[in-house]
């Protein structure tokens, strides 16, 4: 009795599996071991001009996230702007991309990068596609999100280490340090991104990253072909034209700033010039328009402010084994006033800003840097004790001399009179001729002897 009660509580033995049930675990088996899981979908539920609205990935994607959308046997990327409890909204990659109603569109996430040393010379779109004809570009092992945030501020070593650029104006009044970001502030036509392509000559860099957002088609070649000259071998240039869409010229500073991340996680000193930024702001302010944002700001909407210092605090020193990235930003001021929403903005997070006058563009000075209003915050950590000195001197009299223009114009003024004033009409001018420099020049190897030359020179002359 009870040998037949064991029986009955024995196992029995498992059936064998159908064919579809096997296929099934096989499908579990290799999503399981690919680390990869069923990427959720919805449908394009309506098209507007600059976005379109899917149904069904509101509880899948994060604001930022990228999505891909299915039509004619392609994919197209996109980003979320906007969600709500039952859509979410997308602005396409390319507003051309083929939409229609009903049309997949399945998550993608964050959007990456993968860098290597074998992106050096080469010149890749906002998506790191090449396009320079010379063929693909090879995929790092670690791939990056272009929306990455900075390093945190105890982590990160001290700027203290001065560099010299090789322009005059820069080296005497405003100098750099590595690890420091400093905004060019310039209207339309006056000469900022000849002055960014001196500034990318510096022998000072392991690595030149270059994000051009907003530019002319026909000067991309010209900027990268003739200003980087040898430094071509070790630069990556990001490019995002004017006729883009918004989407591609407001990631190509994101994907720029992540491939100089990675290299300055290597333990490189990366110079990262990003030229404009403004256009960068505009290309946000597309965007978050486009998606209902409100403006707030001389029509900037609130996007756009929060944006622009995560973006640039990335920028800067890394880790204590890490290297640094020297941030030269190029700031378009609207109307050239220098008090505007993205101007003002910037010039509080940056540290420093050199100002291009385009009155002194008029006289033929060229670079036209104001001396009296370009500021480098950590110009003492580059400036020995006497060069300060010296320094502060020279805007005495540089300020003397601007100060009574009007007055020695209409004769007002005998020399004798004022010693100091004396001496400003005799020495600003040689100074403003030191300050004179183009860039078929070669870089200036010491600003301060080239000028101590200049003066004697004058003196010797009786000027």
């Amino acid at each position: 009795m009870i040998d037949a009660r064991m029986d009955r509580l024995k196992p029995l033995d498992p059936p064998a599996a159908s064919p579809s049930l096997a296929a099934l675990a096989g499908l579990v088996e290799h999503y399981s071991k690919a680390d990869n899981t069923l990427a959720p979908g919805g449908k394009v539920q309506m098209i507007a001009a600059g976005n379109y609205t899917v149904k069904g990935l509101s509880r899948h994607v994060r604001l930022g996230d990228f999505v891909a959308h299915k039509s004619g046997g392609s994919l197209h990327l996109g980003e979320v702007v906007r969600v709500e409890q039952e859509t979410i909204v997308v602005c396409p990659i390319e507003p051309g991309d083929p939409i229609g109603i009903g049309d997949t569109v399945i998550r993608v996430g964050a959007f990456r990068v993968a860098p290597t040393d074998d992106w050096c010379g080469r010149t890749i779109n906002a998506l790191g596609h090449p396009i320079d004809n010379l063929g693909p570009v090879l995929q790092g092992a670690h791939p990056r999100s272009i929306a990455n945030t900075a390093p945190p501020s105890m982590t990160r070593q001290r700027v203290e280490t001065g560099f010299k650029t090789g322009v005059r104006a820069i080296d005497l009044f405003s100098p750099l340090c590595l690890g420091q970001r400093l905004g060019i502030f310039a209207g339309s036509g006056v000469g900022k991104s000849t002055l960014l392509s001196m500034i990318a000559r510096a022998n000072a860099f392991d690595k030149v990253v270059i994000a051009l957002v907003g530019e002319r088609g026909r000067e991309v070649r010209e900027f990268i072909e003739d200003t980087l000259g040898d430094n071509l071998a070790k630069s990556v240039a990001v490019v995002a034209t004017s006729d883009e869409s918004p989407m591609l010229r407001k990631m190509a500073p994101l994907t720029a700033i992540t491939i100089a991340e990675h290299y300055r996680d290597q333990g490189d000193n990366v110079l990262l010039i990003v030229d404009s930024v403004t256009r960068f702001a505009h290309a946000i302010r597309e965007v978050a328009t486009a998606s209902g944002e409100p403006p707030i700001a001389r029509g900037y909407p609130a996007s756009v402010f929060t944006e622009l210092p995560r973006l640039l605090e990335r920028a800067g020193p890394g880790a204590d084994d890490a290297g640094t990235i020297t941030a030269i930003i190029s700031i378009l001021v609207d109307g050239d006033n220098h008090n505007d929403p993205i101007a003002d903005s910037t010039r509080g997070i940056l540290d420093g800003h050199i100002v291009m006058d385009r009155s002194l563009a008029e006289e033929g000075r060229y670079p036209p840097v104001n001396p009296l209003a370009s500021i480098s915050r950590l110009a003492r950590k580059a400036w020995t004790p006497e060069q300060e000195k010296l320094v502060a001197r020279l805007k005495a009299l540089i300020h003397r001399y601007e100060e009574t223009r009007d007055l020695r114009l209409i004769g007002g003024y005998r020399a004798g009179s004022d010693p100091d004033l004396d001496m400003a009409i005799k020495q600003v001018p040689v100074i403003y001729d030191v300050l004179r420099q183009t860039p078929a020049e070669e870089p200036a190897f010491d600003a301060f002897t080239d000028l101590a030359t200049a003066l004697k020179t004058a003196a010797g002359m009786g000027r």
